[in-house]
């Protein structure tokens, strides 16, 4: 059965404490583990660790940690600080993000993003393991540090973010899982094959890497509202993250409409953005409309061979009732 886990929202959270009870409502409604990604937001790593220390049962896991703005040995020693404060429930999730945020948010230059993904990968590995870093890369060269600290127990999994074929490659070929987003079935089940690819190469078996699906949901008795709420969020991915979402959204053959909206959002012609998501496209990449809408489509998502995991993600506009509608209707127990 595929799990379901929660994406934590990064925006519309009044508070920490706000942001925190939704990981403790994740633990209470069942769902496998509360992500967190890492943008401009609250930092992923405190956050993850207040959950930790408030919860006992449900996984916790950084969905990404952009592989520019920390060290990877840094990350390595926050990855078995969060093992060790979670008592074995903490996932890893690293990926080089997008242009528009390390360029602009953080000073640095978006360069090799594959390959220093790649490296990051294994030097972390080195370090949960407890193993001196000594490390000859093309991007890294480290030498004589190991944890002074013992490693964890159980190594926490290290997934790799990424859109395009190469990166999911990449995360067949080396990672322990692979996070999706913003992805049609269509498109999905195309990167999927490169994920088999990638693992081919590796001399994997595609089944021991865990795929998991970043899909928003908005499930509303109000299901016109849901899908408003819908719209807005695909838009701003669309048109108000730099060129990344659009351009993955060309590879799905929405290119006509992925450049309209992308201009207009940019023209701030917001209006007139947000009425070119058309209806095909919404159902194409979101779940919203009424709790029986949105489980009708959860349901067809949850058939696609080698998609292990749904991770419900939330309109960025949602305020708190209708978060905890949306994640209510769609808990794991109701399915």
């Amino acid at each position: 059965m595929t799990h379901r886990s929660v994406h934590l929202p990064v925006a519309a959270q009044p508070s920490l404490d706000a942001l925190v009870d939704l990981g403790v409502r994740t633990e209470e409604l069942g769902f496998e583990r509360a992500w967190l990604p890492e943008t401009w937001g609250r930092d992923a790593v405190t956050t993850l660790s207040l959950i930790a220390e408030r919860t006992s049962e449900v996984g916790i896991g950084t969905s990404i940690l952009n592989t520019y703005s920390r060290s990877p040995a840094l990350v390595g020693q926050t990855a078995a600080t969060l093992q060790e404060a979670s008592n074995g429930r903490f996932r890893l999730g690293v990926g080089p993000s997008g242009p528009a945020v390390i360029e602009n948010w953080h000073g640095a230059d978006f360069e090799r993003p594959l390959r220093r993904t790649r490296e990051y990968v294994d030097i972390v590995r080195k370090v949960v393991a407890g193993d001196p870093v000594d490390y000859d890369g093309d991007i890294f060269d480290l030498r004589g540090f190991r944890l002074r600290c013992d490693p964890p127990e159980t190594a926490p999994p290290i997934d790799v973010t990424g859109m395009g074929p190469k990166a999911v490659e990449l995360a067949g070929r080396f990672a322990d899982g692979w996070h999706g987003l913003m992805l049609t079935q269509d498109g999905l089940e195309e990167r999927l094959s490169d994920l088999e690819r990638g693992a081919d190469l590796g001399d994997r078996d595609p089944s021991d890497v865990d795929v998991s699906l970043l899909l928003t949901c908005c499930a509303l008795e109000d299901g016109a509202e849901a899908r408003r709420l819908a719209t807005q969020h695909v838009a701003f991915y669309i048109g108000g993250m730099g060129t990344f979402y659009r351009d993955a959204l060309v590879r799905q053959g929405y290119e006509d409409v992925a450049n309209d909206v992308h201009d207009a959002w940019n023209d701030d012609d917001r209006e007139h953005a947000l009425s070119l998501v058309r209806e095909e496209l919404l159902d194409d990449l979101v779940c919203a409309g009424t709790p029986d809408e949105v489980a009708e489509k959860l349901a067809e998502w949850e058939a696609i061979d080698g998609l292990n995991e749904i991770d419900v993600g939330l309109p960025r506009s949602a305020d708190r009732d209708q978060i905890d509608e949306t994640l209510a209707a769609v808990a794991p127990e109701n399915r």
